[in-house]
């Protein structure tokens, strides 16, 4: 009796935050290995002698991978467990970013094919991340702390262009681009095998008390991380995928989460050109310009995971919780239209980093994810939605380019960005409708 009372008693642990404190590490390393080719690639391609053209088709080759392998990548998740597949994307990805260091042997169009194969590798391999992401928030965090744990390693994306970029420009002026490769993919590889050591599902993990345990629970978390047998996972692939896009809500969130990320590619793609070209700044000017909108991103990206949270506690529903900053947030990113009305620098870089602020708040489209994937498909789920938002990682550079070429001016461009913040509101406004988890039949 006295034992028992001790143990209801018993003050949780809070493992969780050590799980969040490696998927936010791990995302961090996974945008920063993203990024290494852009910060090598002019050094690069004057020592291999390299055209724009065929800088541009390496560039590509990341994004067409990703988009691809996502929906495999969570059907990987959901058959083999999020753990082991986890920590083998690190461990792979992190092998190819490193080999790229090794391109210097060879120049030319030899050059471009071992660019472009190893970094379609890099994007095959980092596609489980994101869904095994969602996959950890559901089952180590209750409802009313999973928009705050869901927004911190969404975040990393824009704490990666903060730490990460610095480095590795310094790297890149101090060493040579090659031990840009060479350092990230050894930071990798180092991670890869302490996220075997750490992470555990809430079940499974030696470090948690049965007080945390019955804390999450009793708050939603689904539990199960890695620790579902395989025969539970879904057996027919095609008839869960027909199922998840007849889902009018999940279709609705699917495609606002396209429109969200379309704002996230044209700060990562076209707003250093813009800032240079439209604005005539330099490179350099345009380097430091282009991280305070990163930092307020990732203000922004913390406060809207605080906020859901906060209304979930106070009471509102799940629904509301999660709509209030995603719509609020949307519609903040919206100012970007104003940079067409102004002519100060500093405030150009002012309502950039307004917008980049207000799709911070508003990305909290993962959370969503774990609060409405069925139990059986979360990483199929979460892969789908990630091809879905990353695909305008394809078509939104592209886009904007024909914009630009064809007006000669990024107005036409800025407004494109702004209507598909409003694109996102109107999805989840009248699209989306109750927030709730899905059951598959």
């Amino acid at each position: 009796m006295g034992v028992a009372l001790a143990v209801s008693l018993a003050k949780p642990s809070r493992v969780r935050l050590v799980i969040l404190a490696m998927i936010f590490i791990a995302t961090t390393v996974n945008y920063a290995d993203r990024a290494t080719i852009s910060i090598a690639g002019s050094d690069m391609a004057k020592e291999l002698g390299l055209s724009s053209v065929q800088m541009g088709y390496v560039f590509s080759a990341f994004a067409w991978s990703y988009v691809l392998a996502q929906i495999p990548g969570g059907w990987l998740l959901d058959r083999y467990g999020v753990k082991w597949v986890y920590a083998a994307a690190i461990f792979l990805w992190s092998g190819f970013t490193l080999l790229q260091g090794t391109v210097g042997f060879v120049t030319g169009f030899t050059a471009v094919l071992l660019l472009f194969a190893l970094r379609l590798l890099v994007g095959l391999t980092e596609a489980p991340v994101f869904p095994a992401n969602a996959r950890i928030t559901a089952a180590w965090f209750p409802a009313s702390e999973r928009g705050m744990a869901s927004a911190l390693f969404n975040s990393a994306q824009y704490f990666a262009t903060v730490l990460f970029t610095p480095l590795m420009a310094w790297v890149v002026h101090h060493f040579g681009w090659h031990h840009v490769f060479t350092l990230m993919g050894a930071l990798g590889i180092v991670l890869a095998l302490a996220w075997t050591k750490v992470v555990y599902g809430p079940k499974e993990h030696p470090s948690i008390n049965q007080a945390e345990r019955d804390y999450l629970e009793a708050g939603g978390a689904l539990m199960e991380m890695d620790g579902r047998k395989a025969a539970t996972a879904p057996t027919n692939t095609w008839h869960t995928l027909r199922q998840l896009l007849g889902n009018r809500m999940l279709l609705g969130i699917y495609i606002g989460q396209y429109c969200i990320t379309t704002l996230t590619y044209f700060f990562l793609t076209w707003f250093p050109v813009y800032l240079v070209k439209e604005r005539g700044l330099s490179i350099l000017q345009a380097g430091f310009a282009a991280v305070v909108p990163a930092l307020c991103g990732f203000v922004g990206g913390v406060l809207g995971g605080v906020i859901s949270d906060a209304l979930l506690k106070r009471g509102y529903s799940l629904t509301a919780a999660r709509k209030i900053p995603i719509v609020g947030g949307m519609l903040l990113s919206m100012s970007i239209i104003g940079c067409n009305y102004v002519q100060a620098d500093a405030v150009v870089v002012g309502l950039m980093a307004l917008a980049f602020f207000g799709k911070g708040v508003g990305a909290l489209g993962w959370a969503v994810v774990s609060d409405t994937s069925p139990r059986q498909s979360g990483g199929l789920s979460g892969g789908l939605f990630n091809t879905f938002g990353n695909t305008a990682g394809i078509t939104t550079p592209i886009v904007i380019g024909y914009i630009v070429q064809q007006t000669g001016s990024f107005n036409g461009a800025l407004v494109f960005v702004g209507i598909n913040a409003l694109i996102a509101v109107f999805c989840y406004l009248a699209v989306v409708g109750e927030i709730r988890r899905v059951e598959l039949h």
